[in-house]
C-alpha cells in the first residue's frame, strides 16, 4: 500500500465516521503530520492534492515547507508543537495555524510578531485535559481565564482548541472535556484525534484530526 492509497484510505474512514455520526465530512478537515519525514516523503500527497499539513518543530518546517510551497502553493500548515517565545517570529512567518497557545508569553510573543508582521495565523489554545506535568497546555480549569486574557489583554482571535489525551487513559473523557471548554468559551475549532483514536474524536466534534503514522508510517525518533 502506498502513502497516497494511506491518505485515501484515512479520508475515507473520516468520511465514513462523520457520517455514522450524522455529521458532513466536511466538517472534518484531515492535518497530515509530516514531523520528521523529509520533503521528498510529502511529494505524493502534494502530487495527490492534499494540502493541510502538521509539524511540531518550527526550524523543521521552515526548512522542509520553504521549497515546497514554492512549488505546491495553497498549503495551510499547523504548528502542532510546542513553541517557545523565542521562536514567534519565525512561527507567525511560517504557520498558517499554531495550535499551541498556553501560556501569557507565548500568547504575548504572538500578538507583537503578529502586529509587526501583519499577519493573522489561526490560533488555537492547547488544553492539557490530563494534567500531565510533562506535557504542554493550560490545565482545564485554567482554560476559561486563560482564554479571556488571550482575548482581552492580548488582543488575539482565538479560533478553537487543541488536545492530547494521555496514551494510557481512554480518549473520549479527554475529547468530551475540551468541547465543553470549548462551547462555553464559543470556539468553533476543536484539533483532536490522532491516528489511534481519530474516530473518537469525530465523535465528540472534532474539527480538525491530526493523523500522521496511520498516513506516514513508522516514525525514526531519533531524527526529531
Amino acid at each position: 500500500m502506498t502513502i497516497v492509497d494511506r491518505l485515501t484510505g484515512a479520508k475515507e474512514a473520516i468520511a465514513l465516521r462523520a457520517r455514522d455520526c450524522g455529521r458532513e465530512p466536511g466538517e472534518i478537515t484531515l492535518v497530515c503530520v509530516t514531523k520528521t519525514f523529509p520533503a521528498e516523503a510529502v511529494v505524493p500527497l502534494l502530487e495527490a492534492g492534499h494540502r493541510v499539513f502538521g509539524e511540531n518543530k518550527v526550524q523543521e518546517a521552515r526548512a522542509k515547507w520553504g521549497p515546497l510551497r514554492a512549488v505546491y502553493p495553497g498549503v495551510e500548515l499547523h504548528l502542532i508543537g510546542p513553541l517557545q517565545s523565542n521562536k514567534a517570529r519565525e512561527a507567525v512567518e511560517t504557520f498558517d495555524v499554531i495550535e499551541s497557545v498556553d501560556r501569557p508569553k507565548i500568547a504575548k510573543a504572538l500578538a507583537d510578531e503578529m502586529k509587526r508582521q501583519g499577519k493573522s495565523p489561526r490560533l488555537l489554545v492547547q488544553v492539557n485535559t490530563g494534567a500531565e506535568p510533562q506535557k504542554a497546555g493550560v490545565l482545564p480549569q485554567e482554560a476559561d481565564a486563560f482564554i479571556k486574557e488571550c482575548r482581552e489583554r492580548y488582543g488575539l482571535r482565538i479560533a478553537g482548541l487543541m488536545c492530547v489525551p494521555p496514551v494510557d487513559q481512554q480518549a473520549s473523557p479527554h475529547f468530551a472535556l475540551l468541547a465543553e471548554i470549548a462551547a462555553r468559551n464559543g470556539l468553533g475549532e476543536l484539533s483532536m484525534g490522532m491516528s489511534a483514536d481519530y474516530e473518537l474524536a469525530i465523535q465528540q466534534g472534532a474539527t480538525h484530526v491530526r493523523i500522521g503514522s496511520a498516513i506516514m508510517g513508522e516514525r525514526d525518533y531519533s531524527k526529531g
